[in-house]
């Protein structure tokens, strides 16, 4: 099989950690023989290349013969359909653009694709198609792994004395930076042993060791559909501090050292100060087991495989 990815995230030579869930469902996938061939768009530089991408999605599908199209977000969806000469897989990673003109878009898009993935029950409940697949992004389990903090704390250059509290992603707005700031200002109140530390940018094969460095993780984000930094966290046993965004509540379920927090930073402090009262690790990566890349990988290519079927029987 093989398989055109349209994608508007992906990691590239200015931003090497942005899309990597998206780079690591295409490893997986290469992985179990499916060949995948990327057509990333740079929505982000400028909206411009989003025309610019039908000239090049037609001249891609001219050169190459190709089964099906996985498109990921809305803009690179509609680019896809452009034709309709192949199946078309849509996934969509934004459960709080549902609630904007992208929400829109992805409601009257979705019936008009051959399968649509969502990652999480609140996002297919926002989306409002019942015939949404639910996938979460997986975790790379070989990368993601518990290694030794003051090994890793010399690998990123930060100070082995006291605890360190991690913030790490991309600063959109919608992720809040801003927030883990101010609790990272109530924590030096109550105490004066844990430091912020805003981890942005950084290629994703280092992340393990910013993890594995820090004594808990801070996810602050409005809103979120899976979000893999969570799992990603739990695989290297890190505590979590998180808002109640997507599925991270059943997530880390039953998961020593992590705690909701509403967006208030007094409160989010405290929570913080309970997960490093624990003076240990937890026991996430045990939690998330089944969460891996290859699963997701899978049951993305089963899809695959359902919809080409459904194709050929329309036939």
């Amino acid at each position: 099989m093989r398989v055109l990815m349209v994608t508007n995230m992906y990691p590239h030579h200015e931003d090497a950690s942005f899309g990597t869930f998206v780079f690591e469902q295409v490893r997986a996938l290469r992985g179990l023989g499916v060949e995948v061939d990327v057509l990333f768009i740079n929505g982000r530089r400028t909206q411009l290349n989003y025309f610019g991408g039908y000239p090049r999605l037609w001249r891609q599908l001219a050169h190459v013969r190709y089964d099906l199209i996985h498109a990921h977000y809305v803009f690179s969806g509609l680019v896809a359909r452009a034709q309709c000469r192949l199946p078309l897989v849509l996934s969509l990673h934004a459960p709080g653009q549902m609630e904007t003109y992208q929400g829109w878009l992805c409601k009257r898009l979705a019936p008009h694709v051959d399968a649509v993935i969502v990652t999480s029950p609140d996002h297919k409940q926002r989306l409002g198609y019942a015939l949404a697949q639910i996938i979460p992004c997986g975790v790379d389990f070989d990368l993601f792994r518990p290694m030794d903090r003051a090994k890793a704390r010399k690998r990123v250059g930060w100070s082995q004395e006291g605890k360190v509290l991690a913030w790490i992603g991309d600063p959109r707005v919608e992720k809040r930076v801003d927030l883990a700031y101010a609790t990272g200002k109530a924590l030096q109140s109550r105490r004066d042993d844990v430091r912020l530390e805003v981890v942005s940018k950084v290629p994703h094969d280092q992340i393990p060791d910013y993890m594995n460095a820090a004594d808990a993780l801070l996810l602050t984000s409005d809103h979120e559909g899976s979000p893999v930094v969570i799992k990603e966290a739990m695989a290297c046993n890190l505590p979590i501090i998180s808002t109640d965004v997507g599925d991270v509540a059943q997530v880390i379920e039953g998961v020593e050292g992590c705690y909701l927090s509403s967006q208030d930073p007094q409160e989010m402090a405290l929570q913080v100060s309970k997960a490093l009262d624990l003076g240990r690790r937890s026991n996430g990566r045990e939690a998330v087991a089944h969460l891996s890349t290859r699963g997701e990988a899978e049951r993305i290519a089963s899809l695959y495989e359902a919809v080409l079927a459904k194709r050929k029987e329309a036939r």
